[in-house]
């Protein structure tokens, strides 16, 4: 069989294996990432899969800016400036800290490497990833803040670790240059916040004019790329030109998009962080027979290997957990400005506790160049560290219980929303009070005024005596009418009185505002 028909075959199976054992696995709600690592771990000691070797541009080019492009179009840009401080503090200061801690304490534990070395293994555990503690953790009850701090600090301590280990490499590969260091951080940091902006912007720019949701599409999705490679090629931070340039075109999104583009936009870059994100878990348990072949040319041995492994994730966790504490005295303590903005105690050791590591870090361990002092010694050392923290998060739901933090507010958000909506819908009816003409049919106006209407009279009152919320009722009523108009639908379809082009309109305007009504009584497409 010819090379491309078995390549293509690979890459199929690898997309079923990944779609089926994440639906099993949250079917039966065990974590889908600790359970695809180990199906991974399994098949790789299958005698005809054979070995997994990719390169490390391939990774880095590939598949990095989409993974990122895929959660920064998701992150409010507002949420991020409002807790900028803190994320900084995590993103940045926190992963040069790590750099340089554990990069020493790297160099002390592994036997037969270099300074460089240690660094340069502390830059690739360094970031954390907060997509492996939502995906590890389900639907963590974290206070808004918290899950904010976590997402924002995910999203750009990637592009800090990947600084780091550039400067890294250079030592191993060359002659470290603090000075010229210092000039290739600033560079990178300058180069990618202009392409990220100028990227973001331009999009949304062109956006505006673009009325086809398919070319729409095709645009999003070249994006991260557009943002990413001339960056990396001027030496700037393609990491922070993609996350810069998806969280302001996730915040226009709303102004220049049609609402056709947005779900469609939005649903082809949920199934791309699917994909990515988990098939990733699988791909590092297909790593391990290699990894650990590697590993045992080493001659580091079985105990030794275990005691530096476990040395290596208490240590992390302590430097991690230390470092938040220290900056949650000082904005408890501080400057007036930062008191103002000041975590809770509790708050903090939650944020310490989820230091899980994933995706980036099983990518970029990979960058590191063959030359690398015990390079499979340490790619070894990157699994173990990943697969430890992930374990750790199944333990963060108790973490949580146990500090009785409050939840993000559902009751406030959903009450907030029902407002926001009434507003919306008054102001709809200003508009068309001042739209209407003479020659328009009364009864359509009074039906429009009447559907905008339902929405502000349930504001006022909101939770009937021994009754479920007006708004509750009406997406539940409306729901089961919906289902009632797509089972004629269905029924006409079947039999042939209508062409499949009206069948299919009609169930897409039925579609859209199912999924209107869900969002408003706060159940998903897909729940029972």
């Amino acid at each position: 069989m010819d090379s491309s028909v078995l390549t293509i075959i690979w890459i199929v199976s690898f997309v079923i294996v990944t779609v089926s054992v994440t639906g099993l696995s949250r079917r039966a709600g065990w974590s889908a990432p600790v359970v695809l690592v180990a199906v991974g771990a399994g098949v790789s000691y299958i005698p005809f899969v054979p070995p997994i070797h990719v390169e490390p541009d391939l990774i880095l080019y590939a598949l990095l800016p989409p993974l990122l492009f895929a959660a920064s179009i998701r992150t409010s840009l507002v949420d991020v400036r409002a807790r900028g401080d803190s994320i900084l503090a995590l993103s940045v200061f926190l992963v040069f800290f790590t750099v340089i801690s554990a990069g020493f304490f790297t160099w002390w534990l592994v036997p037969g490497i270099t300074l460089a070395t240690g660094f340069a293994f502390a830059a690739v555990v360094a970031p954390t990833d907060a997509v492996a503690v939502t995906a590890v953790s389900g639907r963590l009850a974290l206070p808004r803040r918290v899950l904010t701090i976590l997402e924002g600090e995910s999203l750009f301590n990637d592009a800090a670790a990947l600084v780091a280990l550039a400067a890294a490499i250079t030592a191993i590969t060359g002659v470290l240059n603090p000075v010229g260091i210092a000039v290739d951080f600033v560079l990178a940091i300058v180069v990618g916040a202009a392409f990220g902006l100028g990227i973001g912007y331009g999009l949304s720019f062109i956006r505006r004019h673009v009325t086809s949701p398919v070319l729409d599409t095709t645009l999003s999705l070249v994006t991260p790329f557009v943002a990413f490679i001339p960056t990396q090629l001027l030496h700037g931070s393609g990491v922070l030109a993609v996350v810069i340039a998806g969280l302001i075109v996730g915040q226009h999104a709303p102004v220049v998009q049609s609402a056709e583009a947005r779900i469609a936009d939005s649903l082809n870059w949920r199934t791309i962080r699917f994909l990515l994100e988990n098939s990733v878990f699988l791909f590092i348990g297909l790593n391990l027979k290699g990894i650990l072949d590697g590993a045992v040319k080493a001659h580091v041995g079985l105990w030794t290997t275990i005691g530096i492994s476990l040395l290596m994730l208490v240590f992390l966790a302590i430097i991690r957990l230390g470092w938040i504490l220290m900056v949650t005295l000082l904005f408890r303590k501080g400057p007036k400005r930062l008191r103002e903005r000041g975590w809770r105690w509790k708050n903090a050791l939650a944020v310490g506790f989820a230091g899980m590591r994933g995706v980036v870090t099983l990518a970029i361990v990979f960058l590191l160049p063959e030359q690398t002092p015990q390079r499979s010694f340490l790619q070894l050392l990157a699994f173990i560290v990943v697969v430890g923290t992930l374990l750790q998060g199944l333990a963060l739901p108790w973490f949580v219980r146990m500090l009785r933090l409050p939840p993000a507010h559902g009751d406030q958000e959903r009450v907030e929303a029902q407002n926001l909506m009434a507003e919306a819908r008054a102001a709809g009816v200003g508009r068309l009070d001042a739209d209407v003409v003479e020659s328009d049919d009364t009864v359509i106006v009074e039906r429009l005024r009447a559907d905008a209407l339902v929405f502000s009279r349930a504001m006022e009152n909101p939770q009937p005596e021994g009754g479920e919320p007006s708004v509750v009722a009406f997406a539940r009523l409306r729901l089961s009418m919906i289902a009632a108009e797509r089972e004629a639908v269905l029924a006409a379809r079947s039999e042939g009185r209508y062409q499949e082009q009206s069948v299919k309109a009609v169930l897409a305007s039925i579609d859209a505002e199912e999924i209107a009504v869900r969002v408003l009584g706060h159940k998903r497409v897909g729940d029972s």
